[in-house]
């Protein structure tokens, strides 16, 4: 029977997802990732490269498969709260990524922010933010993009600040609706601040 290669390979991703998000790049191994796999650790050398190789796949990819499951929608500051607002539902739901990228800035941000290939991601990324915001230059978008990944990013890791900075008396399902409110209404209002100060005005196409 011929080797499935690319049902190999998802089955080493999955595995290593899982791995990477719950010990980090440097407690992560590859012996438990094959083990869980089911599959021949040389396998993981063949296909994905070093350690550290595999790790920048494994986000890669997550972070591909987040654009297309929460793409821009819209435009003015309502569409950009209403992205966040769902990219925290996201997160909320599945929190592989938040725990991915504070791994990442704890283990290897600068070699990440040399990865070319995570450098076109990002470009690409603002540059559909700024077509939810037309007239906004792109530093500006980039900022309030970094803003709104920092914010939805942090809650679902770090849960403890939030007890400890707003308490535990709500439900947890309010508490989360609280939270989002208060991102999605944080991010309207820098929206707007940042269309006020575009010297482009609400021109749409900015920075073409």
């Amino acid at each position: 029977m011929a080797w499935d290669v690319e049902r190999t390979k998802r089955l080493l991703l999955d595995a290593a997802t899982a791995e990477f998000s719950e010990h980090g790049l440097a407690g992560a191994r590859i012996d438990r990732i094959a083990a869980n796999a089911g599959v021949n650790k040389e396998r993981i050398y063949q296909y994905f490269g070093k350690k550290d190789e595999l790790f920048a796949t494994v986000l890669g990819t997550q972070l591909r498969s987040t654009m297309d499951a929460v793409p821009m929608i819209g435009a003015g500051p309502a569409a950009a709260g209403d992205y966040a607002g769902r990219l925290f539902d996201h997160h909320i739901a599945e929190a592989t990524i938040p725990r991915l990228v504070f791994w990442e800035g704890l283990e290897r941000g600068e070699s990440a922010a040399a990865d070319a290939a995570r450098a076109d991601y990002h470009r690409v990324k603002v540059e559909g933010f700024q077509k939810l915001l037309p007239g906004v230059d792109r530093r500006n978008a980039a900022e309030l993009l970094l803003t709104i990944v920092t914010l939805v990013n942090a809650w679902p890791v770090l849960g403890h600040l939030d007890e400890l900075l707003v308490g535990a008396d709500d439900p947890v399902a309010d508490r989360r609706a609280a939270r989002r409110r208060s991102i999605v209404q944080t991010v309207e209002l820098l929206a707007e601040a940042a269309q006020r100060r575009s010297p482009e005005g609400d021109r749409s196409g900015a920075d073409r």
